[in-house]
């Protein structure tokens, strides 16, 4: 189980930083910045890959309560124009700049700093797993993301993005090679860009 033993040997305001997102084919990525009141930790923050949708949303709401939370994404043409390990990274940034007061140190989970972070910074590779400011932001992360494509499904049926969220899926391919491409697919990534590339080919 994470712990706050990172944040206590820092000693000062700590910000935990996770995202979510890489993988899928649609949608932006999303990423947290959370600073935990030491006061008033929410019992059972873990890694948001460990914990039920029920469980992440009960933390969701504590920590909007009683947390320095801030939310940002990084959009699908951003991702394609500037890769999605850098939009990744710019949704981290954005986070961070997003919180009500800036950090002292910021807690990554990964194992790079983003470039255009200009604040003391330590990188912990399974960091949702070992420290309860990143587990807390992954929590917070998941939850805004699979709300992102949960409306964004409500808009374009049949990909069932609310449930595979954009990763993907059986249903998710067979829709893409009956539907086709939407605006919220990541045209960078290798399936949709074979895809978009055997359709021009049929075309011309």
């Amino acid at each position: 189980m994470p712990d706050f033993a990172f944040e206590n040997d820092l000693g000062c305001r700590v910000a935990g930083v996770d995202e979510v997102g890489r993988g899928p084919l649609a949608g932006p990525v999303t990423a947290a910045a959370v600073v935990l009141n030491p006061e008033c930790i929410p019992d059972g923050l873990n890694d948001s890959k460990k914990l039920t949708a029920k469980s992440r949303l009960e933390l969701y709401w504590q920590l909007l309560d009683c947390a320095d939370v801030s939310i940002a994404h990084a959009s699908v043409a951003e991702i394609d124009e500037i890769n999605i390990l850098r939009a990744s990274h710019l949704a981290m940034e954005r986070a961070i700049s997003g919180l009500q007061a800036l950090p002292e140190h910021v807690l990554i989970d990964g194992n790079m700093i983003p470039r255009g972070l200009h604040l003391p910074a330590t990188t912990l590779v399974k960091g949702d797993s070992r420290s309860i400011s990143i587990s807390a932001a992954s929590i917070v992360a998941k939850v805004c993301r699979d709300c992102v494509l949960v409306d964004l499904a409500q808009q374009y049926p049949g990909y069932g993005w609310e449930t595979n969220m954009g990763y993907g899926s059986k249903k998710h391919m067979e829709a893409l090679q009956k539907l086709g491409v939407t605006p919220h697919h990541r045209r960078s990534f290798k399936p949709v860009h074979n895809m978009l590339y055997q359709e021009k080919i049929v075309t011309n």
